[in-house]
């Protein structure tokens, strides 16, 4: 392989034009051949260069709407040729065909295309044929070939060719290719997903092509011994705490990422409610409460586990103001996502320089589809999102006493909370705000008994006559399966129970809620979470 290889001849075909102009300037400069197509041999004519137009090189016209232009032994030739290889220069010495030394190339806008909810017959229009071909083309022979399909790496190339008097080297050329297969394969991608999941309609295609883009490595993983990088969906995806605007704070870690993730996403729920904060500790949330303000919703949700909540995330459905952010500021916070945050917010959060500031603009849907996807040794699980909602009009009443307005609105309140939860997971709420959760525990009562000795701390550390947890509602993820996790729950005072139901022994436990003189309704769906 040679390493230095002058650029004499250079084709140019770009749907992104960003760039162009100086890019082709700097290859003028050093006697570089300008070959080109459609728009973007007129953009760079405009610019007052001197273009070959495709057609010319090749003695076709471009043809088929533009869907045959570059299809052409003298275009691939010129770039799969083997410059040192004697029956390659031969066959291009017979056949006319000339070198192309530097390929710059960006794809139909397949992608924007789709994003703007265009008929299919204009997204078919938008997937590239030519383009790829040159690209991989290109890719393959960068012994001898430059490949570029990122105007981001327009610099690089400018700047190595007046670094060798118009040459590019092995080591650009190595990378470029690297650069220019993924673009391909990307593309590629999102295509194949356009036509499984929007065309066909399939969840769970033979093929799942998964495509994203390196948006930065992080410091470190769960431990610091772990390697970490957060990637971006390189087509259409919902927003959500990845694309968030950090304002302020130290760099975010992988740990921050994952629990700012638990809490958007439970506090998207309540994007249509009252005013609400969240606020999360290692994926779980530790309190939660919706009230008239923002500031009100964060003192109630704070009083519910402060002990969890120093250096926990925190995420609100509403933009903060001033007066909440002092309060956040009252203790250790590591991050603070909210759709938005007025000056004096701001002002008050830059006095603490570690804390991460994350604007997330609205609110991601909470119901809106998808896969998740769950690495397992030797493969992957996927599985639909759980998007699944309970009513009013879902619920079963199944004790001999029916909850009261405030006792269903307290159990809707903390079964949302409990799909956020892990399993086994147990939600007390009352008055709009959670009173204890317990989470992740191997059975069910000792969920509901951690969950209630944490609102008796909180009732000592504030002063309370009684927990929480006294007139509560109490949402269990999943059925009981045992009348001891209910009975638990009686202990600590709750007087309304929402659960799934669907164990063998209902009957068991709807007896211990009759005898405890218990509401309790069922919801016919689970939130398992792990």
């Amino acid at each position: 392989m040679t390493d230095l290889i002058p650029v004499r001849r250079a084709l140019l075909s770009v749907s992104d034009k960003a760039g162009l102009t100086e890019l082709a300037a700097a290859l003028v400069k050093h006697g570089v051949e300008l070959v080109s197509t459609g728009g973007t041999a007129k953009a760079l004519r405009d610019a007052g260069h001197t273009v070959l137009d495709v057609a010319d090189l090749t003695g076709f016209p471009e043809m088929m709407d533009g869907r045959v232009k570059t299809l052409h032994p003298t275009v691939h030739g010129g770039i799969l040729a083997v410059r040192d290889d004697a029956a390659h220069v031969a066959a291009m010495e017979a056949h006319g065909i000339g070198a192309i030394d530097l390929v710059v190339v960006n794809l139909y806008p397949f992608a924007a295309t789709v994003a703007k909810g265009a008929a299919r017959d204009e997204i078919i229009e938008n997937i590239d044929i030519g383009g790829p071909a040159m690209v991989r083309s290109s890719a393959k022979n960068h012994a001898f070939v430059g490949i570029v399909t990122e105007p981001e790496d327009y610099a690089a190339v400018i700047a190595e060719m007046d670094a060798n008097g118009g040459a590019t080297t092995l080591g650009l050329r190595k990378r470029l290719a690297a650069t220019a297969f993924a673009h391909t394969a990307t593309y590629d991608g999102m295509i194949a997903s356009w036509f499984a999941f929007a065309d066909q309609g399939k969840l769970f295609p033979d093929t799942l092509p998964l495509t994203a883009k390196l948006q930065a490595e992080l410091r470190y993983g769960e431990n610091p011994h772990q390697q970490a990088a957060l990637y971006l969906p390189a087509g259409p995806a919902a927003r959500g705490i990845a694309q968030a605007e950090q304002v302020q704070g130290k760099e975010l870690s992988y740990n921050n990422i994952n629990d700012a993730d638990a809490a958007l996403e439970l506090v998207a729920e309540f994007r249509a409610a009252d005013p609400t904060c969240v606020i999360v500790k290692h994926a779980n949330p530790c309190g939660v409460a919706t009230a008239a303000t923002i500031a009100e919703a964060y003192d109630a949700a704070l009083k519910c586990d402060d002990v969890s909540a120093f250096g926990g995330i925190i995420a609100v459905n509403r933009p903060l103001d001033g007066a909440t952010a002092e309060a956040i500021s009252s203790i250790f916070t590591e991050v603070v996502c909210a759709p938005d945050a007025d000056a004096d917010a701001r002002a008050v959060f830059a006095k603490k320089k570690n804390l991460r500031l994350l604007l997330t603009g609205e609110l991601p849907d909470p119901a809106r589809g998808g896969l998740m996807m769950k690495t397992i040794a030797g493969g992957w699980l996927a599985q639909s999102r759980d998007i699944g909602r309970i009513t009013r009009a879902d619920l079963k009443i199944v004790t001999d006493r029916a909850p009261t307005e405030e006792e269903l609105a307290d159990a809707l309140f903390a079964w949302t909370i409990a799909k956020h939860v892990k399993s086994n997971a147990i939600v007390y709420a009352k008055g709009g705000s959670t009173a204890g959760i317990g989470a992740g525990q191997m059975n069910r009562r000792d969920s509901a008994r951690i969950a209630a000795v944490k609102a008796r701390e909180a009732a000592e550390s504030h002063g309370w006559a009684e927990a929480r947890t006294v007139g509560s509602a109490v949402a269990s993820d999943a059925f009981f399966p045992f009348a001891d996790g209910l009975l638990a729950a009686v202990e600590a005072g709750a007087t309304c129970v929402i659960q799934p139901g669907g164990s063998i022994r209902d009957d068991e436990v709807i007896a211990a809620a009759n005898d405890a003189g218990l509401a309790m309704v069922f919801t016919g769906m689970r939130h398992f979470r792990h």
